[in-house]
């Protein structure tokens, strides 16, 4: 497989998906780039506005194993990793895995569950694996976890530790369909779910190649130097109480580099570190404890530093 041939192997899912879920572009884009570079993703908005939906519509468009996991506060971390039980006939302790052995996981309402439960997915989205009772278990290769969110409802739920937060590659806002696509949605779904008969277009075998590919993508000196400005200047802004780790940057250079490939280039350009930005840094950044200022308002501190970081002005195409 070539690096050109990447970007056409994406529309195919793409248009899949665009089959069930109306609109959302930039969403279905994110979720490919995490899929690509190996990345999880936590998808937060407001009931009903197509969080689950969107990520079975990109499972079912892979070649793949799908699990699904609703997360309660009585939910235990053995119901997501697995638990060894005895068994009786063979006389012997045998591993039953649980959910997380898959290839797209979807933790619906994760903050719903308590942090002890919360954690036991640290070391599988670090790590692709699973150690229980002194074992290791390695999970499937690709591995996705495609986490959601109420961000509305406090009573019954367990904010996300900033530790937990990073493991997440992107943090991706859905929002609320406009006029025209509410209308096309009513009538998309009058009758029948369109999920119902979707599938697969892009094998396993086909993903994992993609994730050895991608780092080819090629980035210039100029535009390296500007992707750590922006880094830097999150851990000196005023607003700003906890910048970005170097495992943020990392995240940063990774999905810049997909993100380049859907839009069919093989190099790097300044505009795809300011698109990706948000997604990537926001949940990363804590801002100073200041009276009107809220957790929410990342997004506009991000915007304030892309505009504050100067652009190269001919970043060296490779």
């Amino acid at each position: 497989m070539e690096l050109t041939e990447i970007p056409l192997l994406t529309k195919k899912v793409k248009d899949n998906i665009n089959q069930v879920v109306v609109g959302q572009e930039e969403t279905v884009d994110l979720l490919l780039v995490a899929l690509i570079s190996s990345g999880h993703v936590l998808l937060e908005d407001v009931p009903g506005t197509g969080k689950t939906l969107m990520a079975k519509s990109l499972a079912t468009s892979l070649a793949g194993d799908f699990k699904r996991i609703q997360f309660t506060p009585d939910l235990l971390p053995t119901d997501i990793t697995g638990i060894h039980f005895y068994h009786q006939q063979q006389g012997e302790f045998e591993f039953r895995a649980g959910p997380v052995f898959t290839n797209v996981l979807l933790a619906d309402e994760i903050n719903r569950a308590t942090p002890r439960t919360q954690s036991s997915l640290l070391e599988s989205m670090e790590e692709r694996q699973v150690t229980i009772d002194g074992n290791t278990h390695m999970l499937a290769q690709p591995f996705l976890v495609i986490a959601t969110q109420n961000p509305i409802e406090s009573q019954g739920t367990f904010p996300l530790p900033e530790a937990q937060l990073d493991r997440f590659m992107l943090k991706v806002h859905m929002g609320y369909p406009s006029k025209e696509e509410g209308l096309t949605i009513l009538q998309r779904f009058k009758q029948s779910n369109p999920l119902d008969t979707l599938s697969a277009v892009l094998s396993i075998d086909e993903i994992v190649t993609m994730q050895g590919l991608y780092s080819q993508v090629t980035i210039s000196d100029d535009v390296l130097s500007y992707l750590l400005d922006v880094i830097e200047k999150t851990r000196t802004h005023e607003q700003i109480a906890l910048g970005v780790s170097p495992r943020g940057s990392q995240a940063l250079l990774k999905a810049v580099q997909v993100y380049a490939l859907l839009q069919e280039r093989t190099y790097v350009i300044p505009d795809d570190i300011k698109q990706m930005a948000k997604p990537v840094l926001g949940h990363r950044i804590v801002l100073a404890k200041r009276i009107g200022v809220k957790q929410g308002d990342t997004d506009e501190v991000i915007e304030n530093i892309l505009g504050l970081v100067p652009v190269p002005t001919e970043p060296e195409k490779e």
